[in-house]
């Protein structure tokens, strides 16, 4: 007999070897009908698949959590025989499901168009209809390899080659088309319904090696509802509208050019918006008893030897050596080789080992707007969101053990009153643990995973595991925002550290007179001021709380006489703290008021002679048409009242 246990607790006994297929059958019509596939141990399978001995199975449908990226795998399989059957003689290459969709890579003589995407779309339907069985079979490596060789496919038989010998190779077929595949899959094409939509065409390269063929990479989208799609390809196209690069173009914020890839040229506006962003942060840093410091740019490769960041993260580091020809004339000392800092930490470390420590100062909070850089591959560039010279709003917090939980709960509630004054009341936090490429031993990240998770229960935190993901000295929680649009942002982080002090010989003094190395707590909140200025402008698509606003009001004429008028409100306004232009063009109010909003500035003061005869001024809000008259003296109390940030 075989007992195969059911997540309800219940078990059924079979007396011979069965499929996902007949148990779900067993169970009931309804459950046969909607089941897509089966988990067997934990471990998702084709819905085909034989159970043959005792086990815990679930039955997947598209309620499972797991269910969607199974839907992308298959709907990237149905768009690569699609385009193989309109256009014969097109290669396929590597074809997964991705966070937000799936796409397959295709090698083919001429491009693929947009204008292409609606004639695959009517094939994968069409494939749809048909119902095509999708069977799994193991080939061995010979037969795959001369399937695809004899189908002029030189990329997978290139690839065949390529896998372990002793690795078992699976195929999946649907009708005439097949191809190597790990699965799961659908039990059929008729499970993956229409809810697709092709959205874009991309350049790759054969296995990402840029020195390999070029292909052509077809992305779509899938979803198990047309309400699903309907909603995301929405977001799509706020999220277009949204997009930090094209605002911070038009509104004048930054720019970046290939000559400083990967970097940000801040113009007027946009520094007005960082240092309002940095002096709010500097004054809830403050008032939570952060010690602000400020560390080299350049740092000798010994003390990133001495940290484990030259052996774990040297690849991701600028350095800095004089030229060859200049070293013969060089003393020793100044043929070190140095290396742009690409985190902060060490540097920290070196400050609180400058002389003995007591633990009447910890726990000791050490913060600084650190500029740091990271080479980063140049496909993973993102506008300013992600970028190679960037500034952290980095702090460590030294402390004993027994502080971990305390200083946890208090960095919390400082994240969360910066996060609601920014506009995200809605973040969640994942727990991530130990990575494959680690330092310090097992015992030191179990002391460490273990502490981590005590201080987020007493913290109150609901916690989403995030396995092996951790930094590569220590577990961490990571938060993340969640935008107007109902997008995910990964911003603060919180990590536990025993690795580094001990690396770098940090002490402190205890109470027993005894020397100990202090914990280190790693945090951020906005992860990086690059990042959570792109976040917060599509966020709010350029139209910023006022206190955030780099221009706050603009003072328009609606005649010229009024010009000395509007020079004395807006002195008035700076007076108050608020930061404001003038607008005394000679053009018409109409002009400049709609002007003035595409550039989205929050206030519109309009003035005219009977506002300069009755000192007052007619206010206009971002995004509506009504205008408020107030006398001058009780709209600058007002507004300047409105424009104070938050503390």
């Amino acid at each position: 007999m075989i007992n195969i246990s059911l997540p309800d607790g219940s078990v059924r006994s079979f007396d011979k070897p069965v499929s996902g297929a007949e148990i779900a059958a067993s169970i009931g019509p309804g459950l046969a009908k909607a089941a897509l596939a089966l988990r067997v141990d934990g471990k998702m399978v084709d819905l085909a698949h034989v159970v043959d001995r005792d086990a815990k199975i679930g039955i997947v449908t598209s309620r499972d959590p797991d269910a969607l990226e199974l839907l992308r795998h298959d709907a990237a399989h149905v768009l690569a025989q699609a385009v193989q059957e309109l256009y014969p003689g097109t290669q396929i290459t590597f074809g997964p499901s991705t966070e937000d969709g799936f796409y397959y890579d295709f090698v083919r003589d001429q491009p693929f168009s947009p204008e292409d995407f609606a004639k695959i779309e009517q094939r994968m339907a069409e494939i749809v209809d048909r119902d095509l069985p999708i069977e799994r079979s193991v080939w061995d490596r010979a037969r795959i390899k001369q399937y695809f060789i004899e189908h002029g496919e030189k990329f997978k038989a290139e690839w065949a080659d390529e896998l372990p010998q002793d690795e078992e190779i699976s195929v999946y077929r649907q009708g005439d088309w097949l191809d190597m595949c790990l699965g799961p899959h659908l039990p059929s094409t008729g499970k993956l319904g229409k809810a697709f939509k092709l959205t874009k065409v991309s350049g790759a390269y054969w296995r990402g090696d840029r020195n390999n063929a070029q292909l052509q990479r077809v992305y779509g989208t899938v979803f198990f509802s047309d309400k699903d799609l309907k909603a995301y390809l929405h977001r799509i196209e706020e999220a277009e509208k949204r997009d930090h690069r094209r605002l911070g173009r038009e509104m004048g914020l930054f720019h970046q050019q290939e000559e400083a890839a990967g970097m940000v040229f801040w113009h007027p506006k946009g520094w007005t918006f960082w240092r309002t962003l940095e002096s709010y942060l500097r004054r809830k840093l403050d008032a939570a008893g952060y010690q602000e410091v400020k560390t080299p740019q350049l740092v000798d490769r010994k003390l990133w030897e001495a940290s484990g960041h030259w052996e774990k993260f040297r690849q991701n580091m600028y350095l800095s050596e004089n030229e060859e020809g200049l070293r013969e004339f060089l003393e020793d000392d100044e043929k070190r080789i140095f290396a742009l800092k690409p985190m902060n930490c060490p540097c920290h470390v070196q400050i609180f080992n400058q002389g003995l420590r007591s633990y009447r100062e910890l726990p000791l909070r050490m913060a600084e707007f650190g500029s740091c850089h990271r080479f980063e591959p140049s496909g993973a560039l993102h506008g300013i969101m992600r970028v190679r010279n960037f500034t952290q709003d980095d702090a460590h917090i030294f402390c004993t053990e027994e502080q971990i939980e305390s200083e946890t709960i208090r960095f919390c509630e400082l994240l969360g009153s910066i996060y609601r004054d920014l506009g995200f009341p809605d973040y969640f936090v994942k727990f991530s643990d130990r990575p494959p490429v680690r330092a310090g031993s097992d015992a030191v990240w179990d002391q460490a995973e273990g502490a981590l998770k005590s201080a987020s229960k007493a913290a109150g935190l609901e916690l989403q595991l995030n396995p092996g993901e951790g930094a590569f000295y220590g577990p961490k929680l990571e938060f993340v925002l969640r935008d107007a649009i109902g997008r995910d942002w990964q911003c603060g982080t919180l990590q536990v550290d025993f690795v580094l002090p001990e690396r770098l010989d940090a002490t402190y003094v205890a109470e027993d007179g005894s020397r100990k190395r202090p914990v280190m707590l790693h945090r951020a909140i906005f992860g990086s001021f690059e990042r959570i200025i792109g976040i917060l402008i599509e966020n709010y698509a350029g139209r910023f709380p006022l206190w955030l606003a780099p221009t706050q009001a603009v003072v328009v004429t609606v005649v010229n006489d009024a010009d000395g008028y509007a020079e004395e409100v807006a002195a008035a306004l700076r007076q108050a703290g608020m930061r404001v232009d003038t607008d005394l063009r000679n053009e018409k109010i109409n002009y400049k008021v709609r002007e003035h909003s595409l550039a989205h500035v929050p206030l519109i003061i309009a003035v005219g002679r009977r506002d300069m005869e009755n000192r007052t001024v007619a206010i206009r809000r971002l995004g509506s048409e009504k205008q408020e008259v107030l006398e001058l003296g009780a709209a600058v109390t007002t507004l300047s009242n409105e424009a104070r940030p938050p503390f």
